[in-house]
């Protein structure tokens, strides 16, 4: 690695010199100015504590109740900046209002004695604004094993438009669903010619996205366990993380669409005969 004149500097300051100095002196004494040398640094990383609770409603299934189809979207957002308000409507609103809809529709279901199969876990994950932090505790102590998590589908923003789809047909971004599973990847688009007909965008599912988006929602913290995960997502807009996020520039007809995707696939996870396979086990990298 080639340092720069302020980094040489400061790692010669503890030797009462600096490159200038020693340049010159090694000038005078005709040796070489070029040489390479090992050095071992150690350094103490800066933490801070971030205390949070994810939510869980849990809905158990009839006879293959020890499965569980987990659905998840993050309702932290960046809170209060100063005098400004950041609500975070689509960030991730509009994410968290597709699952509290989705856990009364699995639950009425259930109630009029039509439950699903397997149990699902609607959980509303925090601090994802921090690193997806809420997801990796789960990840890390999950209450239900992961080895018997069929899949996570994961909202984040699904209440707007993007530049890239300003008008036009109705669109989803669908991220990460062939990663791990060619199942689910096949269940999530029969669902959508069934029952929804998006245009579904794989754009971002692109192996070398520069966005490299597949890693930067709470999926990614199943994904990396083994878990097959879908993350829905609608782009990024003017006012992505931003204080204009808010509720009246949702659209409510194409955020309703979109989440009867998730809903179908989700229920289609949850009651078809076979667990989906796991057949690309290296897609999550």
């Amino acid at each position: 690695m080639l340092a720069g004149r302020e980094l040489t500097d400061a790692l010669l300051v503890s030797a009462g010199t600096n490159t200038k100095k020693a340049l010159r002196k090694g000038r005078k004494a005709r040796y070489s100015t070029t040489t390479s040398a090992e050095i071992t640094f150690r350094a103490t990383p800066l933490t801070s504590r971030v205390v949070s609770e994810n939510v869980l409603g849990f809905i158990e299934g009839s006879d293959k109740k020890e499965e569980v189809v987990v659905v998840t979207a993050h309702y932290d957002h960046i809170g209060k900046d100063a005098e400004e308000v950041y609500n975070g409507a689509d960030d991730d609103g509009s994410g968290t209002v597709a699952l509290l809809e989705m856990a009364e529709a699995f639950s009425r279901a259930k109630a009029e004695g039509h439950g699903p199969r397997r149990s699902v876990l609607f959980m509303p994950v925090s601090a994802e604004e921090k690193g997806l932090l809420g997801s990796e505790y789960y990840s890390e102590h999950p209450v239900f094993p992961l080895e018997h998590t069929v899949a996570d589908l994961n909202i984040d923003m699904i209440g707007r438009r993007d530049s890239a789809h300003a008008v036009g047909a109705p669109y989803v971004y669908v991220i990460g669903s062939d990663r791990l599973s060619t199942e689910l990847h096949a269940i999530n688009e029969e669902a959508n010619a069934k029952y929804v007909s998006l245009d579904l965008d794989y754009t971002f599912n692109a192996p070398d996205d520069p966005n490299r988006f597949y890693y930067r929602s709470d999926h990614y913290n199943f994904a990396r366990k083994g878990v097959p995960a879908i993350f829905y997502f609608s782009g990024v807009h003017e006012d992505y993380h931003g204080p204009g996020d808010e509720v009246e520039k949702i659209l409510p007809d194409l955020l309703e669409q979109r989440a009867r995707l998730v809903f179908y696939t989700a229920w289609e996870l949850a009651n078809r005969e076979q667990r989906i396979v796991v057949d690309r086990p290296e897609g999550s990298k």
